[in-house]
């Protein structure tokens, strides 16, 4: 008999009649043989209807007690998840994650999860019973109720998945796989089969919004392998895992983008050290994360210094970057918050030279201008004219002909 953990959105849990359907699912995950966990998000809603309650009674609401309040959501969903399986005829039993000591470090609001006492859970199992988890949430040390932050939930199934050494993390949300890119802007996009972990990072860092960073890094550090599967349709979704040797890998698995991007640059800055960081060490003070960075060599003494930041952040980071590079003496300042990241994705580059020049290829047959590039072993990203996202991204998904399964070998 094998153990899965079972994780659903909210989507998949906002109503009655999806909590049945969800109830039918993990019924026959059981007929199927397997022992299962499930964690659960609050309602679709839910969180957003309990923070304009807080902020209805006053702004900077107190992180301690805005958690108090955010939890209840999943508490919500445990019951009627429970009731519903138990008036089916599967025992189950819903714990928060106060009782089932999901223990995190203090930090309200985005908490990081420390350890897990799986015992409880366990002997539930043994009792042949399904254990329902509220997701997004534990405790810390001192009794505090804690919340885990966007994605949470994700996390919770994934580390509940480790602590029990399960054979297999199921994440269902509203869409079936991971595809090569998103279907709204290549209509053709394919779902994959299998991707590993390292792509999965790649691809959630760079704006894919399936699955959340921290249940990746998760997964990938304690080796849970991870399934993305629709709550609405039947199929085997998207299996994340590590590489093997005897796996076929495409040359590229998928393209990313990220519209949440600006750029700026500062023109003239004094080509000597300690610059860079009079420039960045100021923004990073100010909470506000660089992305990508380029730095051009002057050769009159001075030199370009390029970077990018998040969309939300643009106008702090401009003010910023303004009165430090008038300290410095540049020469100019500038900023563009229409411009946009696009990413190719693979762990075939490792192998194979040719990539970036037929990437840079497809592109610039489109007329598409590139303002900046950046590598790391998997991956390539430029950034471009927000105007061409649509362009290059279909231009990109053709050359690399991703709507056909390919391999490396």
């Amino acid at each position: 008999m094998s153990l899965i953990v079972q994780k659903y959105g909210g989507t998949s849990v906002g109503s009655v009649e999806r909590i049945q359907n969800v109830a039918d699912k993990v019924m026959a995950a059981r007929r199927q043989g397997h022992e299962v966990v499930v964690v659960v998000s609050a309602m679709s809603g839910e969180t957003d209807r309990l923070l304009g309650l807080a902020r209805s009674i006053r702004s900077g609401v107190d992180g301690r007690e805005l958690d108090v309040l955010l939890s209840t959501g999943e508490q919500v969903t445990i019951a009627l998840l429970a009731m519903a399986l138990e008036a089916k005829g599967c025992p189950a039993r819903s714990y928060t994650g106060a009782q089932v000591q999901i223990l995190t470090d203090s930090a309200h609001n985005k908490a990081r999860i420390r350890e897990i006492d799986g015992a409880r859970v366990r002997r539930d199992l043994a009792d042949g019973k399904v254990v329902v988890v509220a997701g997004f949430q534990g405790v810390d040390e001192m009794g505090n109720i804690t919340t885990l932050g966007r994605g949470g939930s994700d996390t919770t199934a994934v580390a509940l998945a480790a602590a029990l050494k399960a054979d297999e993390c199921q994440i269902f949300t509203d869409v079936d796989g991971v595809y090569t890119t998103d279907p709204r802007v290549v209509p053709k996009a394919r779902r994959l089969d299998r991707i590993t972990f390292e792509e999965m990072l790649e691809m959630a860092s760079l704006g894919s919004k399936v699955l959340q960073i921290r249940a990746v890094e998760f997964a990938g550090k304690y080796n849970v392998p991870l399934r993305v599967l629709s709550s609405f349709q039947e199929g085997e979704g998207t299996l994340i895992t590590f590489e093997e040797e005897s796996m076929e890998q495409a040359l590229i698995s998928g393209i990313a983008f990220n519209q949440n991007e600006a750029q700026l640059t500062v023109a003239g800055v004094p080509d000597q050290p300690g610059v860079a960081y009079r420039l960045l060490g100021a923004v990073a003070d100010a909470n506000i994360e660089v992305d990508m960075i380029v730095q051009n060599v002057g050769a009159d003494g001075t030199t370009d210094f390029t970077f990018t930041v998040h969309r939300n952040d643009f106008e702090k980071a401009l003010g910023i970057v303004r009165s430090r590079a008038e300290a410095l003496g540049a020469r100019q300042v500038t900023g563009d918050d229409k411009i946009v990241k696009i990413s190719i994705v693979g762990v075939g580059m490792r192998s194979h030279a040719g990539i970036a020049s037929k990437m840079f290829e497809a592109l610039a047959a489109e007329g598409i201008n590139i303002r900046m590039i950046s590598t790391s072993e998997i991956k390539i990203s430029v950034v471009v004219d927000e105007k061409y996202l649509e362009l290059g991204v279909r231009a990109l998904h053709d050359a690399f002909e991703l709507e056909h399964a390919q391999s490396s070998k």
